[in-house]
């Protein structure tokens, strides 16, 4: 900065009661630093507020001083929207405070929560909030754009949960966002993404969960991959809608339920997690056995916390990555063929393609009850993931990541994706993600709350005009 604003960062400093970092301060790097290790940006000041009339006043000082502002959660988004060059960084990682209260089944976390930090205060009562795959994921980002993972078909997505937000308005107010105050910006919260404040703070619906479920895991071969795309589809078709599937094309972990023989073995995993015990699970489970023999299986009951982290290893801090996602209705012949097609030809052992299994309580919420923007019917999200730790391999894979979507489009039943799996936001597709109803009703919620259009890094939605 130059040094005529030095004075108003000096004001700045006394009017916040938290923290104020710029370049070559302690704590500054670690601030400004994402989940993808290819997002390498430097903030003019990071602010790590104490409580919402910091963000406000934080927000205040960056339009005034011409600033650029983002807003970091976790830092896991794959284009880092967290982070500008030479703009204001929120930086919510200060506001991680959580409490539960088990009588009224409710949470309450800060914005800078992530969820393996909300998982571990909620099962201290056996209790959970429908949450990701990825621990070290923010709470924030996640239920924004949707959220969805393990618990999804048993209790719908983290936004669906959502039952209030504390919100930081770009003109500064701070409001409680509900089903009783300001509903039109509590709909567009629950999927619309930060487009229209800051959240400094969450209040979930939580329900009962664990703390043991029940895991079965089942990998083939490369080679096996139509026979085991087909059995998935056939295992989907007939798995109760309360639990949780997963189905990834990737290389196998060195984990200690892996014999040996397979470390590093690229093929075909189907996961099933059971929540209502061992003996619902077990019958589940029967029919993942009924197809082509896997090269191994794992069938173990687990902590649901464990089962919340298990994935972490597939994507670490600073990891290179990248990726794009599609809708489709389901595991048909044409769909199997692209994947089969296209897996094989991966570069790096770490790149990953997960789906996910969209059913059961997803599919109860009406469509219009949120801004989420994806189907609200049984379907599947095909993430394709470019993820590597050298930029060799890293950039193939990303040009294979674009390959394999491009090809899997023309079998989409919303080919925009979902906003919480782009790394680019190019507009068309965020406003094909949404629809054109809901894209101009949440249009016409930004033009209120947000009519400069402040909250742009992120799946940007214009105001309207």
């Amino acid at each position: 900065m130059t040094s005529t604003a030095e004075p108003t960062l000096a004001r700045l400093r006394t009017q916040l009661s938290g923290t104020v970092l710029t370049a070559g301060e302690a704590g500054y790097d670690v601030a400004r630093s994402v989940w993808n290790g290819e997002i390498d940006r430097y903030p003019a000041v990071v602010v790590r507020p104490a409580g919402p009339a910091d963000v406000a006043t934080a927000l205040g000082y960056a339009q005034d001083a011409g600033l650029d502002v983002s807003v970091r959660g976790g830092g896991h988004n794959y284009g880092g929207a967290a982070v500008v060059d030479g703009g204001l960084v929120i930086d919510l990682s200060s506001l991680d405070a959580i409490s539960v209260d088990p009588a009224s089944r409710t949470a309450r976390c800060g914005g800078g929560a992530t969820w393996a930090q909300l998982d571990a205060a909620t099962q201290e009562h056996a209790l959970a909030v429908p949450g990701g795959t990825i621990s070290h994921t923010g709470v924030g980002g996640l239920t924004l754009g949707g959220g969805f993972g393990w618990l999804t078909g048993k209790h719908g997505l983290s936004c669906d949960n959502l039952l209030s937000a504390e919100v930081v308005t770009a003109g500064g107010e701070i409001l409680r966002a509900s089903a009783a105050e300001h509903a039109d910006l509590f709909w567009a919260l629950r999927g619309g993404g930060g487009n229209f404040g800051v959240v400094t703070e969450f209040e979930f619906r939580v329900h009962p969960v664990g703390p043991i479920v029940h895991l079965g895991l089942f990998f083939w071969d490369l080679d096996d991959g139509v026979a085991a795309l087909r059995q998935a589809r056939e295992v989907l078709e007939s798995l109760p809608g309360e639990m949780g599937a997963l189905v990834a094309g990737l290389n196998a972990p060195p984990a200690p339920f892996v014999p040996e023989a397979y470390h590093f073995r690229p093929g075909y995993a189907l996961l099933i997690a059971g929540f209502a015990g061992e003996e619902q699970h077990a019958e589940a489970i029967r029919a993942a056995r009924s197809g082509p023999a896997p090269l191994f299986e794992f069938v173990s009951p687990i902590p649901y916390v464990e089962l919340q982290q298990m994935l972490d290893g597939a994507a670490p801090w600073g990891i290179l990555g990248y990726e794009k996602a599609t809708y489709a209705d389901g595991f048909t012949d044409e769909v199997i063929d692209v994947i089969a097609d296209f897996l094989p030809r991966k570069t790096s052992p770490m790149s990953i393609m997960p789906i996910f299994s969209m059913r059961g309580a997803f599919t109860e919420v009406a469509a219009d009850a949120t801004a989420f923007g994806g189907p609200r019917r049984p379907s599947i999200l095909v993430n394709i993931d470019s993820i590597a730790a050298e930029p060799e391999p890293f950039a193939a894979d990303r040009a294979w990541v674009r390959e394999f979507w491009a090809a899997l489009v023309p079998f989409s039943s919303n080919p925009a994706g979902y906003v919480n799996f782009m790394a680019e936001y190019e507009e068309d597709r965020v406003r094909t993600s949404y629809g054109p109803a809901k894209y101009a009703r949440l249009a016409r919620i930004k033009a209120e709350y947000d009519p400069q259009n402040v909250f742009h890094h992120n799946a940007n939605i214009p105001p309207a005009k």
